[in-house]
């Protein structure tokens, strides 16, 4: 006897497919940008003396790991085995993996612009508050919107895994992500303009030494984020992880290329260990790699 499903049934079901097919490619995605980057990883991770810098940097790139793995079972559970309570459970850890990913990826950030204002700790004490307060209210919304958010399965059989649907609090966290990282561009901006006018150089070069695109691609995820939460869909977690695991991996590649930079500039037995304002006095903002341990130190 064939068995009649209802139209969000088989919604649900398109929904749950679709979600598993996103979930493995983001995995694979994560899993070959890994394999690339090991060789430099490694190189940085055995010739670079521990500091809390490189604390944080292995935090940071191997934390989407965690939130990846409660992805998969997420997904690839059968549903006659997830009930709301285990899809809870299960949400509560990956939103928990995902705020410290994004915490740990805004902080490389907010060193770096640091260490572009010439480490003044006026900029250092407003970004930290504005920091610690996002970090504070996105861990809050995200655990309401776990516990108020509506688990949803398949009554179809083998289709596998649940997701949850947003609620009216979810594009807060990401209001509050997209200000903080308007408020970082502007000030690196800022220096830009400084640094622009200083030197005379090419807009473009400066851009780029200053990392801005890093800051804008960060922003324009979050961007992403805020408007698909205004549409009722089944995929905003997907697009959440995205958000996540790129921004490790710009934190991260931009902290590798400072690093090559200043281990290249004074050679390979320096190690990234010397002030890279004694290197290029006329522009001490331009590569501040050693700049980030040192304030970690």
């Amino acid at each position: 006897m064939q068995m009649e499903y209802s139209a969000d049934d088989i919604a649900a079901a398109k929904n749950l497919q679709s979600l598993t097919y996103l979930a493995t490619s983001m995995v694979a995605f994560w899993t070959y940008d890994y394999a690339c980057s090991l060789h430099t990883e490694w190189t940085f991770l055995l010739e670079s003396r521990w500091t809390k810098a490189k604390g944080l940097y292995v935090i940071t790139r191997h934390s989407p790991f965690f939130f990846l793995l409660t992805e998969l079972y997420l997904h690839f559970t059968p549903s006659e085995k997830l009930d709301e309570y285990k899809c809870g459970i299960s949400f509560t850890l990956h939103t928990s993996f995902s705020t410290i990913s994004i915490g740990c990826s805004e902080l490389f950030f907010v060193l770096r612009t640091y260490a572009l204002w010439n480490n003044n700790r006026i900029v250092l004490a407003v970004m930290l508050s504005a920091f610690l307060a996002a970090v504070a209210a996105c861990i809050v919304i995200g655990f309401i919107t776990v516990g108020t958010s509506h688990v949803v399965t398949s009554a179809i059989p083998g289709i596998t895994g649940c997701y949850r649907t947003s609620t009216n609090l979810s594009f807060i966290q990401f209001l509050l992500l997209f200000a903080f990282q308007l408020g970082l561009i502007s000030l690196t901006l800022i220096r830009v303009i400084q640094s622009w006018r200083t030197n005379n150089g090419p807009l473009y070069a400066i851009l780029v030494k200053h990392n801005i695109f890093y800051y804008a691609s960060g922003l324009f995820l979050s961007a992403v984020n805020f408007l698909m939460l205004f549409y009722d869909s089944a995929y905003h977690s997907i697009i959440e992880d995205f958000e996540c695991f790129v921004l490790a991996i710009l934190a991260t590649r931009m902290y590798l290329l400072l690093w090559q930079i200043d281990r290249d500039a004074h050679g390979s037995d320096a190690l990234g260990m010397i002030c890279l304002s004694d290197m290029f006095p006329a522009d001490p903002m331009a590569y501040p790699a050693s700049f980030v341990e040192r304030n970690l130190d």
